[in-house]
């Protein structure tokens, strides 16, 4: 299972769809611009190769936050979604983030960090959000992580994050997820 949290409208959604749809030969994919903020869950299920993905998107507003914990024993991956054009609230996105990666049931978990939103002007770059995320590398340790430049609207780098994902998560199934340890 991969985790798929990050703050509410940074494009986990929208993410979820553009994966599904290029990842599924007969999923015709929702309307984009129709999304509206996730309440709850949406799931997902892919299939790249022989490996078999599935996807868990939860909300990122304030309150869903306290929920995404519940999922991390579980999880084979994250991929974690950052709103690039919104610089005000990337603070609360690292301490998010911070938060999630220092439980110890997502020890040794691949992190992928998608920069979303990078077709818009203006917005901020791979290396502002490693520059603004480089104190969590203590954290992070010497688990697998990258961070991935995104445009989750028109597809673009979600090929190569998933592909990023499913190499990680296949290198890394003797890990199993920590259901017993927690």
């Amino acid at each position: 299972m991969c985790f798929n949290p990050g703050l509410d409208n940074a494009g986990k959604t929208t993410f979820l769809e553009q994966t599904k749809t290029k990842f599924s030969k007969n999923y015709k994919g929702m309307n984009l611009s129709k999304i509206t903020t996730t309440v709850g869950l949406n799931i997902g299920t892919i299939d790249v190769g022989k490996a078999r993905l599935m996807f868990w998107d939860l909300g990122g507003q304030d309150e869903l936050q306290s929920l995404w914990d519940k999922y991390y024993a579980e999880s084979h991956g994250v991929i974690y979604v950052i709103d690039s054009t919104d610089e005000e609230r990337l603070s609360e996105s690292k301490e998010a983030f911070e938060k999630m990666i220092s439980n110890e049931a997502l020890e040794g978990v691949p992190l992928l960090v998608l920069a979303n939103k990078q077709d818009v002007p203006d917005c901020l770059s791979v290396p502002d959000i490693k520059t603004t995320f480089s104190d969590c590398a203590p954290k992070i340790g010497k688990r697998d992580c990258l961070v991935q430049p995104c445009t989750a609207l028109t597809g673009d780098g979600v090929n190569e994050g998933i592909e990023w994902m499913v190499k990680c998560v296949v290198r890394n199934i003797h890990r199993p997820p920590r259901q017993k340890d927690i």
